[in-house]
Parts: structure tokens; sequence; C-alpha cells
């Protein structure tokens, strides 16, 4: 039973279709119509999935599966898929035993709220009739639903059209289909969600299935559009010849890795975004940043890069840009030290790519993305939020207790794993670069920034270590001369994945050298040497255990990309360089498209081989990272 990979439809407003490749649903997130009621945010599952079974002349096949507690399997409709097809959208092949074989497909249209489903008979004669019983909530998509005499199964039909609103704060669901319905409410209960019970959570849900839908399959295939909101006068049948085929000449046309980039491109009020993952991750600010680089300035869509851009550049308070925008609308979260220089290094690289193409950025556009990084740097110099603020060496200081303000930003309760308080390294090189961004690119403002440079680039040399590797934090704790020595990834950006390298020469070779000897795996950085007692080699367990493992020896593959920058930079990017770091460092990567998330890269992984992936599957900063090595390498970044 194949339910380790999953296959993802999104809409590009928030919401998404999603499941395992075989098998029951394992996440409270598997669902077929997962709306986003205030784009991006405002989630809410309306269709979890559905019962389906065929009857032919032999007998009655169930096509569909299901897991209940304790553990029960039940049907075994996944012993039918002889083939799985993720391109151009998820397809199934059923084979029956009478030597009928079912094609099964689905898929999102983009800047839509509607999952089309497809069943076709390939091969096979006689009499072949689909009954599917579609299985309904109406919750947050964080949450679990259970038996409860205020769902409403009431029904409004209009031939094969069926709509219901199960309650009345949620949107309305509409079956728009070419088959027959008929009303008999049941609810099915105990539904067991295997990877929710693994992560220490809540497991169970029940859900309700107001009725079924019956398709002669011997003489149409059976098509069910699945959408939140009103409206059942639609033909279902000619509206998906019609968007499967706009979608089939849409894909076809995009790289795998294209499409898959395309995926976390979402509106949001002001503007777009990226969101930061599926199936639980929104728009997180320092995450969008990272991964606009890759996604958006790499593969060449600038004037998408540009636009989340300029919708960004209007969140700049105190200096600081949001680390996220919370679900149900509250104030963003201003606690990420990094985002708002990510967003300094996002701008350079978008207006870099638009110099070399030739292509000037419109001169208000500019204007308002250079008024925002100089709020940024102003804001950090004069000091804002949570004791960040220049130092008298010029270097970043920052970090009060019980905040965590980098990206190591895992806490439980009120325990802080990672707090790094003091001046990190990756924020002195983020925090370095910004100033010379700004210095080189605004050149009319740079007065006030041209003294911190250059104290915090001599500054900076308090990092290296006597074994050549740089310290995690200097001063740590505010305490002037403390360090964190700590060998973490965090010191790569030093020498790789930023515009302007701090160190270089021997220096540089011995960072990487370190980096690649204690902390590279094949899919990416470990987080924390394992030789440190605090190392945690397995993401696994409760929450608890989950978050303490993080940043505590938990592979992040995004940090590929700022690796093989620095492996490449040291070794002067000759062609021999990069033959070899084609050879060693895509490989693996290659592989994981086809494991857990099909065509992403996931969050995180083990820091154990061999490495299992976890987290989040599809992970925005994951993939662009990806996509950047690619063009590094001197590939079709897509």
């Amino acid at each position: 039973m194949d339910d380790a990979r999953e296959w993802l439809e999104a809409d590009g407003l928030g919401g998404f279709a999603s499941g395992p490749v075989a098998g029951p649903r394992t996440r409270r997130y598997h669902a077929l119509l997962l709306t986003a009621t205030t784009p991006p945010t405002g989630r809410v599952v309306l269709v979890n999935g559905f019962e389906a079974e065929v009857a032919t002349a032999g007998e009655n096949v169930p096509l569909s599966t299901q897991r209940y507690a304790p553990d029960v399997i039940h049907p075994d409709g996944w012993r039918r898929v002889t083939d799985f097809s993720p391109r151009p959208w998820p397809r199934w092949t059923f084979g029956l035993p009478d030597g009928t074989t079912i094609l099964h497909e689905v898929l999102v249209e983009p800047d839509s709220c509607e999952t089309l489903l497809r069943w076709q008979r390939l091969t096979g004669d006689g009499p072949c009739a689909l009954t599917l019983r579609p299985l309904l909530s109406g919750r947050d998509y964080h949450a679990l639903h259970h038996e409860n005499p205020a769902f409403a199964f009431a029904a409004t039909v209009q031939g094969g059209n069926v709509g219901w609103r199960p309650y009345p704060d949620l949107p309305a669901i509409a079956a728009l289909t070419n088959g027959a319905y008929a009303h008999a409410p049941v609810w099915y209960r105990n539904f067991l969600y295997a990877a929710e019970r693994d992560r220490g959570l809540d497991a169970t849900e029940d859900l309700a299935s107001p009725g079924s839908f019956t398709f002669d399959l011997a003489s149409a295939p059976a098509v069910m559009i699945l959408r939140s909101g009103d409206g059942l006068g639609i033909r279902a049948a000619a509206h998906a010849e019609r968007v499967m085929a706009s979608e089939r000449a849409r894909r076809e046309a995009l790289s795998p890795l294209a499409l898959a980039a395309g995926a976390y491109l979402v509106d949001r009020p002001g503007g777009r975004t990226l969101v930061a993952g599926f199936p639980w991750f929104t728009d997180w600010g320092r995450d969008t940043f990272i991964a606009l680089r890759g996604l958006l300035v790499a593969t060449g869509a600038l004037a998408q890069a540009r636009a989340i851009l300029l919708a960004w550049a209007g969140a700049v308070s105190e200096g600081m840009m949001p680390n996220r925008f919370p679900d149900r609308g509250q104030a963003p979260d201003y606690n990420a030290v990094d985002a708002s220089l990510w967003y300094v290094v996002a701008v350079h690289d978008a207006l870099a790519a638009h110099d070399a193409a030739g292509r000037p950025v419109p001169e208000t556009e500019a204007a308002r993305l250079a008024e925002a990084c100089a709020a940024i740097l102003d804001g950090y110099a004069a000091g804002t939020r949570y004791g960040i603020a220049a130092d008298a060496d010029g270097l970043l200081r920052a970090g009060v207790p019980g905040v965590q303000l980098t990206w190591m930003d895992a806490k439980v309760g009120d325990r802080v794993i990672t707090p790094r308080i003091g001046k990190p390294v990756e924020v002195q090189a983020l925090w370095i670069n910004a100033l010379r961004i700004g210095i080189a690119r605004w050149p009319d403002r740079a007065s006030r920034w041209r003294d911190l440079e250059r104290r915090a680039s001599a500054g900076f040399m308090r990092f290296v270590s006597p074994s050549g590797a740089l310290h995690d934090v200097i001063d740590a704790d505010h305490v002037a001369g403390a360090v964190d020595a700590r060998l973490r990834p965090n010191q790569i950006l030093a020498v790789g994945g930023l515009p302007h390298p701090l160190l270089d020469g021997a220096a540089a070779r011995a960072v990487v050298d370190v980096v690649e000897a204690r902390l590279l795996t094949p899919l990416g950085l470990r987080s924390l040497d394992p030789a440190d007692p605090d190392y945690r080699g397995t993401y696994a367990g409760g929450p608890a255990e989950r978050d303490g493992a993080y940043h505590q020896g938990t592979v992040w593959p995004w940090l590929i990309g700022p690796f093989v920058d620095a492996w490449l930079g040291v070794r002067g990017r000759t062609q021999a360089a990069k033959a070899e770091a084609r050879a060693r460092f895509l490989p693996p990567f290659q592989v994981h498209l086809e494991q857990a998330g099909l065509g992403h890269v996931s969050e995180v992984a083990d820091g154990d081989p061999p490495h299992r992936p976890g987290g989040c599957p599809f992970q925005a900063w994951s993939l662009g990272e990806l996509i950047r090595v690619r063009r590094m390498l001197d590939l079709d970044p897509v």
C-alpha cells in the first residue's frame, strides 16, 4: 500500500486537494475540497473523500480505501491500483478481476475553488456502474470533525447537481455531476489518520455522507466537480472537458519543477505572495523571501517576484517584516530578526535579474522597493523590537529571553530550544550583505550605512575559531566575549548563498570543509553536529519530541543551496567543479522528488541515515533552493 507518497493539487488561492498515492487518507489535511475562505488563510475542509464501488456483470468491486480505529483497513480498493501517474495531474488505473480497467483522475484548476473528479472505463464490456458516496465535514483544516446533531444533511437537487450547507458559518458545497443522486444520510465513524497518530496528535474523525451518486460508465465517463459556494446551474461534463483541455495544454507546456514551483503562488489581500508549504503552512516572511529567489527569480518569473516584493513592501513596521500572517486575520507577527534582511537580498536578486534581462523596473515600483529596504536598514541601525540593533562594532545584536528570532525557531511551551541570543552568525552575514546591497544599489542614501558596513565587516572576523569553523553566536546572551561554538550550518551563509561572501581563500575553504565533513547529508545539511551531546538524529514523536529535534540535528534541504554555492565558490566555479557537483549533489534530490511529496522537496529529513524525509512534504524554500542549485550548475533551473 503506497501511502508514503503524496500528491498535491493547489488552487492558487491557498486551498488544495491532496492525498496518498494509494491507500487511506493519513493526514487530517488530506481532502478533495479544502478551501481558503480568506485567501490564503481561513482554510476549511469541506469534502474529505469518498466511498467508491464499481458493479460489473461479474461482481461489485471497491475502488476506495479507508482506515478505521483501532487500525482496520476497509475496503481494499488500493489492491486494484495497477498504475499511477502524477502527470499532467494525478491519475490512477484500477484493474478489476473480470479484466475491466478504470481510469480515475483528479485535478484542480488554478484560481478556482473546485476539484474535478473523473472516472472512465478503459477496457471491458457489458454493464459497468459506479457508485460514489462523498464524505463531508466542514471544519478548520487543523481540526477534526465528529458526529453532531448540528450537521445539516439537507440537499438541494437539480438533476445530477446537488448542494449542501452543513454549517451556516461555512461555505456551501456543490457537487456538479452527470450522474443520479439518491439522498440517504449516514455517518461514517472513527476514521484513523496514521500520520496524525504518529505525530502524537488526535487522529480519529467522523464524516457525514448525505447520499450517493450513480453513474453508467458503460455509456460515458463519470464526472463530479466539487466546489465551494452556491450555484448548481452548470453542465458538469461540458465544464470538465473545457477545464481538462485548458489544463492539459498549460501543464504540458511546463516542466515538472516549473509546475511544482507554481503551486506556491497565491493571492492575498493587497497582492501576491508565496505559501511556505503544504499542507499546513500559509505565507511566512522568511520563507517567502528565500523561496522567491529560486521559485521565481531563477526561473525568470520576474513579474511575479516583483509583485510579491511590492505586496510585502507595505508591511514594514519599525524596520521589520512580518514573520507570518496568522490564519484568522489577527495582526501579523513581527518576531523574526532575519526575515527583513532576506527581503533586502530578495529585492537585490530581483533587481539584478531585471538588469541582466534589460528590463528596467518601473520607476514608481523601484522607488517603493528602495523605501522598504531603506526602512529596514535604518530601523535595524537605530534599534527595533526584541533588542535588535546595530552594536558599537557594527554587528547586529538581537534577542530577549523567551522569544525565538532566528530561523531556528522551535519552542516547546515557554522554552525556546535554540534561543541564540546575541549575535548569530547568519544574521551578521545577512546584515552585512544588506548593508552592501544598500550602498551599491541606492548610493544617494549610502552615507548612513558605509561606516556600519566597515565596522561590521571587520567585526565579523571575531566569528573565526581556532579550528577554522565559525562560532554560531558571539557575545552570546549579550555577554561581551561569550561564544556559542556549536557546529551548526548557519556559518555556510558567510561563504555561499548570499550576493557577497564574507570570507575567501583558506578561511572560506575551512568553513566549507568542516560543514561538508560533519553536516552534509544527501538531502541537505544537518542542523547540529552529530558529535554534539544534544544531537537528535530522528525527527519523530509527539510535538515536544519533534520540536526538540527540529534544529538539533534534523536535516534541512533548503540549505543545499547555500552549501553548493559555497562549495563551488571555494573551487573557483570551474566546469570540472560544476560537473562534480552535478554528479554528487543532484541525484539524491532527483530520487527524493518521487518519494514523499511528488515533484516537490520535503521540509526536513532525519539527521541519521537513511535520512527519512519528514515535516511538511511540499516545502517552498526546499524546492526553490534546488532550483537555484540547478541554475548554479548550468542546468535549466526547471
